[in-house]
């Protein structure tokens, strides 16, 4: 299918929901003329549909992506469709564009997608290209010394940090030219996406209370953290009060910050400190680095081992006698287990769609190792009800709590539901004594 006059791109957000260091939106920009599309088809997201808190989130930040290309010529086309190949396909004929860019993706879903979509475009003659905007390596560049995956996170992490980074940013675009045609293109506005219905958004409304979505805000959590809490990260990181943690996670999952540009500020401000012979901030920015090395590690796994959503890495627990109990399941979803500690990480989940990452340990270990509750549940649950719920991030998760990673926790090891520690299953289990549930 080629194209005559002067080259037209269509840049297919989707993770990716910035301006700055956007490497397709970057690549396109240098083109003739570029049409941005955000293309929703929920049909296509099968079981991992995403939950309220996080499609509240993402109609925000399209928003505020949308409000951010409009400056610069090339307003942001909304379609909801019920084939992301078929609306890709009507948005070329439309505008006639001979290329089409997006950035990577990594869950089990969108590798499948793409690769299927990069074909068949291909096959119709239209230049496809796409683009690491998510990771510091890909997950193709890390492999051991016998060109095999690596199983454990030190061993992947230690090898990546022998590798160089290309911490090279493409500028963002100053100028961008929409294409003739684009008034023929399928879209919708932004309420039409059906993000969030009437029944929502009461409860909704309550989030943008304590949180600001969108790529601009995104760099003012970055640096409010690096400023101010990074140098006590080491210390404060385990406590569930306060902003002990950098709430960056969900800017991430949507791409509204690149990994890329949090590394840099943090090397940066490590050297800053090193100057100053701080040891207890250089401390902090290791362990924070390596909580960015588990995301990159949580996308490595799911593209080297696609099947980890839906069974364990190892075969260990392959025939473990999982308790399949919907009672139990149901008082763990409603904060009525009888464990205050439990309960109350759950009910804070359910109201605000957040979560302490120590609280976030405590009750999953808690359903996998004292209610032996199959984790793929409690999996898709934190799936359905995260604000920053990341699929391969939910999946390295949960598969460490139930020891089904060479790295993972052992089954026997529960973290304490009364008081946070890790403890032996077995031994604690028998002392372990829930309140009396309200009546």
């Amino acid at each position: 299918m080629i194209m005559d006059g002067p080259s037209k791109t269509i840049v297919w957000f989707r993770r990716d929901l910035r301006i700055e260091d956007n490497p397709a939106l970057a690549a396109a920009s240098k083109d003739a003329c570029v049409l941005p599309v955000f293309i929703w088809c929920p049909s296509e997201e099968g079981q991992f549909y995403p939950g309220r808190v996080s499609r509240w989130w993402l109609k925000q930040t399209l928003a505020h992506l949308d409000q951010s290309l409009r400056p610069l010529g090339a307003p942001l086309v909304l379609i909801k469709a019920e084939s992301t190949l078929a609306s890709l396909l009507q948005c070329v004929g439309a505008i006639g564009a001979t290329r089409v860019v997006y950035n990577h993706l990594y869950d089990p879903v969108s590798l499948i997608r793409d690769h299927k979509i990069k074909n068949q475009l291909a096959d119709l003659g239209i230049s496809v290209q796409s683009f690491n905007g998510d990771l510091l390596y890909e997950p193709w560049e890390v492999y051991d010394e016998n060109g095999h995956a690596f199983t454990t996170f030190n061993a992947y992490w230690d090898k990546c940090m022998s590798l160089p980074i290309d911490l090279t940013s493409p500028l963002p675009p100053w100028r961008l030219v929409p294409p003739a045609g684009t008034e023929n293109v399928q879209s919708c506005s932004l309420e039409e996406l059906g993000l969030e219905n009437d029944t929502e958004k009461s409860s909704n409304a309550l989030l943008s209370r304590g949180w600001s979505p969108g790529w601009a805000n995104a760099d003012k959590m970055l640096a409010e953290f690096i400023n101010g809490h990074l140098k006590e990260y080491s210390r404060n990181r385990m406590k569930v009060e306060g902003n002990t943690t950098s709430l960056l996670s969900p800017y991430l999952h949507f791409g509204e910050l690149s990994v890329r540009k949090i590394y840099q500020a943090v090397r940066m401000k490590q050297i800053q400190w090193a100057k100053e012979e701080n040891s207890d901030a250089d401390q902090s920015v290791n362990l924070f680095l390596r909580s960015i090395g588990l995301r990159e590690y949580s996308r490595y796994l799911c593209f080297n081992f696609p099947f980890t959503h839906e069974r364990a890495l190892l075969g260990n627990l392959k025939h473990y006698p999982w308790r399949a109990d919907e009672g139990q399941f149901k008082s763990w979803r409603q904060g009525r287990t009888g464990y205050p500690l439990v309960d109350a990480g759950m009910r804070e989940l359910w109201a605000t769609g957040w979560m302490h990452n120590r609280t976030r340990v405590i009750v999953a270990s808690f359903f996998v190792k004292f209610l032996l509750l199959p984790w793929t549940w409690g999996m898709k649950y934190f799936w359905d009800t995260l604000l920053d719920a990341d699929l391969e991030n939910d999946i390295l998760g949960w598969q460490y709590i139930s020891g089904s990673l060479p790295d993972g926790h052992e089954l026997n090891r529960l973290d304490n539901p009364e008081e946070g520690d890790a403890v032996d299953a077995q031994s604690s289990i028998k002392g372990l004594r829930p309140c009396k549930r309200p009546s």
